[in-house]
C-alpha cells in the first residue's frame, strides 16, 4: 500500500522532527525545501504553482502536511506573510487539483495566533477568530480560503499552540531562555514572569499529526493544543533547578504587554475527541533534552 508524505517546509523545525517521527512509522517521506534538494526533497518556491505543480506530478503523494511558510511573528516584510502564508497554501491546493491527485489527506498548519486577544483564558475552535498581527492574520486569510477546498480535497486545518524542542530557533522564547542558561548568563531580560502559557513538546505535536494522517476526519479546524498551562517564573525555575545555579531575571518594560491575560491555552477536547488523547512528556523533561543537547 503506497503511504508517500510530502512535507512542506521539512528544512523546518518541525519539519526535521516530523519527517524522523513519520519514518518510525513506516511512511515514506519527500519534502520540499525553498533552499535545497536531496534525496526525497525537492527545491521549491510555493508562491510558484508550476513549481509545486511539477513537483506533485512527479512524487503524487498519498499524504500532504503543509508546514511551509514564515513562522516568526516580528518578521519584517508584511507583505511577505499573505504572499507565502495565504496564496503559496492556495497555490498547493490548486495544484493538486491540476494535476489530478486527490490524496488520503491535507494537513494545513495554521496558528493559534488567528484567535487574537479574546479575552478568556481557554480557547476552543467555536471562537470568531481575530488576529492581532499581520501573521495570524495571513494564516486566518488561509484557514477561510481553504475552506472553499472542502468540498474539493480532505483537508484538516490544524492550529498548533506553542510549542518546543530541540533545534527550534534562539529567537523564540524558550530557546533563548536556554541559551541565556547554556551561557551561564547572569541575567536575562524577560516581560511579564506571571503569566501562564501552553508550551507543548515537539513530539506531542509530531504524534498529533501522525494521527491526522489517519483519521477520518476532515473539513474542520482543530487546535493543537494540550491545555497546559504553565508560568514563565516556572520556566524560570525548572531551568535554575536543571542549570544548578539562579538566574537574575529583569523585567523589561518593552516586553510587557498591556492587558496581557494572565493565563493562556487551547482547549484539547475537539482534538482529543477526534484523535484520541496524546500524552507527552513533562516540560521538565522538554528543558532538560533541550539544555543537554
Amino acid at each position: 500500500m503506497s503511504n508517500r508524505v510530502l512535507i512542506s517546509g521539512i528544512d523546518g523545525f518541525t519539519g526535521k522532527h516530523l519527517s524522523t517521527y513519520l519514518n518510525k512509522f513506516g511512511f515514506e517521506v519527500y519534502g520540499t525545501s525553498l533552499f535545497n534538494s536531496s534525496d526525497k526533497k525537492y527545491k521549491c518556491d510555493i508562491t510558484d504553482r508550476n513549481q509545486v505543480l511539477k513537483i506533485l506530478k512527479i512524487i503524487k503523494p498519498d499524504y500532504l502536511i503543509h508546514l511551509s511558510g514564515i513562522s516568526f511573528a516580528a518578521y519584517g516584510n508584511s507583505e511577505d506573510f499573505y504572499k507565502v502564508n495565504t496564496i503559496g497554501t492556495i497555490n498547493i491546493l490548486d495544484a493538486f487539483l491540476e494535476a489530478g491527485i486527490t490524496p488520503k489527506k491535507i494537513i494545513l498548519a495554521s496558528s493559534a495566533t488567528v484567535y487574537g486577544n479574546q479575552g478568556l483564558e481557554v480557547l476552543d475552535e467555536s471562537l470568531c477568530p481575530k488576529p492581532a498581527n499581520h501573521y495570524g492574520a495571513s494564516k486566518y486569510a488561509m484557514e477561510c480560503l481553504a475552506t472553499g477546498y472542502f468540498d474539493k480535497l480532505p483537508i484538516i486545518i490544524a492550529r498548533p499552540f506553542n510549542y518546543t524542542g530541540i533545534g527550534q530557533a534562539e529567537k523564540f522564547l524558550i530557546p533563548k531562555i536556554i541559551k541565556h542558561f547554556k551561557e551561564n548568563k547572569k541575567e536575562i531580560e524577560l516581560g511579564n514572569l506571571n503569566v501562564s502559557r501552553e508550551f507543548n513538546d515537539i513530539n506531542f505535536v509530531c504524534e498529533v499529526y501522525n494521527r491526522f494522517l489517519e483519521c477520518d476526519a476532515n473539513s474542520t479546524v482543530v487546535n493543537i493544543a494540550s491545555n497546559r498551562g504553565i508560568k514563565l517564573l516556572d520556566v524560570i525555575d525548572m531551568m535554575n533547578n536543571i542549570a544548578s545555579y539562579k538566574i537574575k531575571v529583569k523585567v523589561n518594560p518593552a516586553f510587557v504587554r498591556k492587558n496581557e491575560i494572565k493565563s493562556l491555552t487551547g482547549s484539547s477536547k475537539k482534538l482529543f475527541n477526534t484523535i484520541g488523547s496524546v500524552e507527552q512528556c513533562s516540560f521538565v523533561q522538554t528543558l532538560k533534552k533541550m539544555y543537554e543537547t
